[in-house]
């Protein structure tokens, strides 16, 4: 069997039914994503399943991931006039995040003894998973580990971003979108929709302009901090 038939209906089945314990569970760890990828691992781990079989019979749901991330320019657009008034500001907030992402991430990886190889793979791992994976391969990196990475910043973003920003005591919803769209991409945007539509859209602008920094900037940042590093 080429690929597994009931990995699809599957993959739906445990993501509802997480989202309806989420709906009734109101505990911020109880994140969709991450019941579903608990519930899922442990399966096929019991089926002795490969996962690359198991995502044969799924892999719809991956190629729709580009689709829903071009799907967030809508409230981007309905925002639309509020970017015009505040650009300077927007751009200026989204260069930083960035360039903190960006530095840190690799610093640290080449601090703890990480490969070149490793520190380019973990470099974009604040931006959404086609541009991470993109970017990764540019320079010399992993795309299926970055895949990972941004998963994991993603869903760290998610169950955690809110706790943080609340306490600190950030209200804005302009500042909150922002500041989620920097630091967890797709998964923390879809948080912050759920959580203000208005947040939601800052979030999806962050999330592209950080892409958009990130894929521009990444191929010449990279080589310039290892250097700084030998």
């Amino acid at each position: 069997m080429s690929d597994i038939w009931w990995s699809l209906p599957l993959t739906l089945l445990v993501f509802f039914c997480a989202r309806w314990l989420a709906t009734k569970v109101k505990l911020t760890l109880f994140n969709p994503l991450l019941i579903s990828v608990a519930a899922i691992i442990p399966l096929l781990l019991l089926l002795q399943m490969p996962y690359a079989r198991y995502f044969q019979g799924s892999a719809i749901l991956n190629q729709l991931l580009q689709p829903a991330v071009v799907a967030l320019a809508l409230p981007l657009y309905e925002q639309l006039h509020q970017i015009r008034a505040r650009w300077k500001s927007i751009i200026g907030v989204c260069f930083i995040g960035s360039m903190t992402a960006m530095i840190s991430g690799t610093a640290i990886a080449l601090w703890m003894g990480a490969t070149p190889q490793i520190a380019a793979t973990i470099m974009p791992k604040s931006v959404t998973t086609p541009i991470a994976m993109a970017v990764s391969a540019t320079l010399g990196g992993i795309p299926a580990i970055s895949a990972i990475c941004v998963l994991i910043a993603g869903v760290l973003g998610a169950v955690f971003g809110h706790m943080v920003l609340n306490l600190f005591k950030i209200r804005s919803k302009s500042s909150r979108g922002l500041a989620i769209g920097n630091a967890s991409h797709a998964l923390g945007t879809a948080r912050s929709s759920e959580v203000d539509y208005q947040e939601g859209a800052w979030s999806s602008l962050a999330l592209v302009l950080c892409g958009i920094i990130t894929s521009l900037l990444a191929p010449f940042l990279f080589p310039l901090l290892l250097r700084l590093w030998q």
